[in-house]
């Protein structure tokens, strides 16, 4: 299984951060242990959103479809941020 997925900056709590992998829980730990040069100055970091694919080319066209396109990415962080909004209540 692929996965596509987002991670907000505790740190910096507007920045996000998208990317793929196969294996979510050790990539999370990656970014969260400082060994992403890309990420390693925001930690910690938080799991805000995922998607499964089977394979591997269908995670990686979802990652660059929605860092190349606002069209794309504005929508998707919209509902991330609205459903972090709606946790908190």
């Amino acid at each position: 299984m692929w996965y596509f997925y987002v991670l907000q900056s505790a740190k910096e709590g507007n920045y996000f951060y998208k990317g793929s992998t196969n294996n979510l829980k050790k990539r999370f730990q990656e970014h969260n242990n400082g060994e992403v040069t890309s990420t390693r100055l925001r930690k910690p970091w938080k799991l805000v959103y995922y998607e499964a694919y089977v394979s591997e080319k269908s995670a990686r066209e979802r990652e660059s479809s929605v860092k190349n396109s606002g069209s794309v990415s504005v929508p998707l962080l919209k509902r991330v941020k609205q459903s972090l909004e709606n946790q908190k209540y």
